[in-house]
């Protein structure tokens, strides 16, 4: 599953951000500012993104901390972090955040080291839930938060059922002519693999965190992990 996951995000490292853009209809940028604020990141602060993809969540991270300030962006995919590192490159002047290419099962990094996180479509796709939350907990600093976003099965019946049929219709449309099929159908299968908000919650609990709040967003399409070490 690992293995297959890593293959995926590299192949549509190359449109993965128009993807973005066109099937969440410009709104992703608004989940990710509001997953910031969450992390309650501030100037000055080190803070951790997980699973960054081309850097959206890292580029507001670092705006946030501003140049006192630093951010490590960590993903698994090479092709993403290359595409990170070109818009970072192009930025000035330039944000401080370190591109780094690792297992969120294993961060590369020394404990209670982070004033905050946040992780944005990952979570859902790593092999080992806890194990990722207890990584997250093992390098925050006491008292720090981390924010995580990812899609989330709607409570209602009527709004999971559209979900369903957007995913399976909408977006694999979409990547189906791009010659992405298999790479975006995977989302609806996995998104029934993955906890719902109140079972995020209490994985949370269960590695340490002393708070932790699941806030549904986007018609409950979406939801925001809140924990707080």
């Amino acid at each position: 599953m690992y293995d297959q996951v890593h293959s995926i995000f590299d192949r549509i490292a190359p449109v993965y951000d128009q993807l973005n853009d066109w099937l969440s209809l410009g709104q992703h940028r608004i989940w990710k500012e509001m997953t910031v604020k969450w992390s309650r990141a501030s100037w000055g602060n080190t803070c951790l993104d997980l699973c960054c993809g081309s850097g959206d969540l890292a580029f507001r991270l670092a705006r946030r901390v501003g140049k006192s300030g630093k951010v490590y962006a960590v993903d698994f995919s090479a092709q993403l972090l290359g595409i990170a590192k070109q818009r970072y490159q192009s930025q000035y002047p330039q944000p401080s955040i370190a591109w780094i290419e690792a297992d969120v099962l294993d961060l590369p990094f020394e404990d209670n080291q982070f004033d905050a996180a946040t992780m944005g479509y990952g979570l859902r796709n790593v092999k080992d839930i806890s194990l990722c939350l207890k990584e997250i907990y093992r390098v925050l600093k006491p008292g720090a938060t981390a924010a995580i976003l990812d899609f989330h099965r709607p409570e209602s019946p009527l709004m999971r059922s559209f979900q369903e049929w957007y995913l399976n219709n909408i977006v694999v449309n979409v990547a189906t002519n791009m010659n992405l099929k298999e790479e975006y159908a995977y989302i609806s299968p996995s998104l029934d693999r993955f906890p719902i908000g109140s079972e995020q919650v209490n994985l949370s609990l269960q590695v340490g965190f002393e708070q932790a709040v699941h806030y549904p967003i986007a018609n409950d399409f979406m939801g925001v992990l809140v924990v707080r070490k």
